[in-house]
């Protein structure tokens, strides 16, 4: 499915909060207690919470505003440093905890999670100004998104004023909701439970489809939404809408749904303020969906990398190969956090042969992945000369991509796969003996290059030679 939008805005309210990290290595048990010593080398910082859902529209290129209460205490220092790229109406409440979950890392391993919050519910002065604030700007929404953590922001009071206002002005409100008590949503378009959320929102357990409808219609009537939907995991998105149907999810592999709920949320929003039915929604959702969780840690979506994942999606195992430099970073990326090692090599591969089989197995035996750089059309004129390529750079893809030892390959518009391989960071390059004492193109960039022999005799231009004198 081809999804074209338009620049949508958003407005996002709820709960926001920082993501920290403090990142280090472990290799001893402390000697005062049974735990592990962290040696900390970095500490990042990232939007989370209702933060995340605004960061999963802004990379499906929405304008978003953003609404939502913080403390006067150092933790919104931080915060407001990461929030410049929205419009932010945030109200600061003195005596309030600005929310922030520092999590201790020891060789990409969570060992430990630090909260800093308070829950208690908002003051009615800072509801009130809230409410002000999106009335104040509510004629150019496209779309409002609440998104409830349960730290005090989404009252009853204030979700059920906005679900009111939109429905006046006739702007789509989606929620996602948290606890047991689900009619502060009520009247909204529609909320996003998972399976766990509905189970427990509805006291019904969810096991097989007809439960699934059974839980999905309870929300749907008792708190009068537009549309009943249950997010499912792998196994898709339920939807009650006339009719009851699943839409199945796309994702090839799962590495990890950190802020997958956020990225489907989003992406609903997005859909309708486009104009899209309930049904195509889902559809681009779990899209969206699909190329977050194929990636690491709580990420984002772009438009390019949904539309991407779909065109290969829809191809044959051998075209599948052929991938954009964003979608190979993805697999990559997967790759490596499950410990695999990644090979590079390159080159133009005009006439493929004996030499090149020979080469690129050899390759692939240095890792887990091999990814092949291939000069464009262009790149190999510029390079070789007017006569060539001889063969069309789709060809050439093809071709390398019927090989068992290659696993992906990215065709490149410069002379040289320098930017590539800065982009890409295998682990391993690989090039032909040729380069022995030779400076090798991206061999700053990597842990260790690999030099190959040739079979001697095989070569494109010897190919082309016998072919010129027969």
């Amino acid at each position: 499915m081809d999804f074209k939008l338009k620049e949508s805005h958003i407005a996002v309210v709820g709960d926001i909060m920082i993501d920290a990290y403090i990142w280090g290595s472990s290799n001893r048990v402390s000697p005062e207690a049974p735990v592990v010593v962290v040696n900390s080398k970095e500490q990042t910082f990232r939007l989370g919470g209702a933060g995340n859902v605004a960061r999963n529209l802004k990379a499906l290129n929405a304008k978003v505003s953003l609404f939502s209460v913080i403390g006067d205490d150092e933790n919104a220092k931080i915060l407001k440093s990461l929030i410049k790229d929205f419009n932010s109406n945030l109200v600061e409440e003195k005596g309030r905890v600005t929310t922030k979950k520092l999590r201790i890392m020891a060789s990409k391993q969570q060992v430990l999670r630090v909260d800093e919050e308070i829950t208690k519910t908002i003051l009615q002065e800072t509801q009130d100004k809230i409410l002000k604030d999106i009335q104040n700007s509510i004629d150019s929404f496209d779309a409002i998104v609440i998104s409830d953590y349960a730290k005090g922001v989404v009252t009853k009071e204030l979700s059920q004023k906005i679900i009111k206002l939109a429905k006046r002005n006739s702007i789509p409100i989606l929620i996602d909701p948290k606890g047991s008590d689900y009619s502060k949503y009520r009247g909204a378009t529609l909320i996003t439970p998972n399976k766990k959320e509905a189970i427990i929102a509805t006291n019904i357990d969810i096991k097989d489809k007809k439960s699934i409808y059974k839980a999905i219609k309870k929300l749907k009537d008792e708190l009068e939404l537009e549309y009943g939907l249950i997010t499912l995991s792998e196994d898709g998105i339920a939807i009650l809408d006339d009719e009851f149907f699943i839409v199945p999810t796309v994702a090839k592999e799962v590495y990890d749904v950190t802020g997958a709920g956020d990225t489907v949320l989003s992406a609903i929003a997005i859909a309708f303020a486009n104009g899209f039915d309930i049904k195509s929604a889902a559809m681009f959702a779990n899209s969206a969906a699909a190329v977050v969780v194929a990636k690491v840690g709580s990420a984002t979506a772009t438009i390019d990398e949904i539309l991407e994942y779909n065109r290969v999606l829809n191809l044959s195992d051998i075209e599948s190969k052929i991938v954009s430099k964003e979608v190979a970073k993805i697999i990559i990326e997967q790759k490596r956090a499950n410990g695999k090692r990644v090979v590079f090599t390159n080159g133009c591969f005009d006439i493929l042969h004996k030499g090149h089989a020979y080469y690129l197995n050899e390759a692939k035996k240095l890792g887990d992945l091999l990814v092949v750089g291939l000069n464009s059309n262009s790149s190999v004129k510029r390079l070789k000369g007017d006569s060539r390529p001889v063969n069309d750079q789709e060809d050439r893809a093809y071709l390398l991509s019927a090989l068992s030892s290659v696993d992906l390959v990215v065709i490149f518009d410069e002379d040289t796969p320098y930017n590539l391989i800065k982009e890409l960071k295998p682990d391993i390059l690989v090039k032909g003996a040729d380069y022995k004492d030779k400076e090798v193109v991206g061999s700053n960039l990597v842990k260790e290059v690999k030099l190959i022999d040739f079979v001697e005799g095989k070569s494109t231009t010897n190919i082309i030679n016998k072919m010129r004198s027969s």
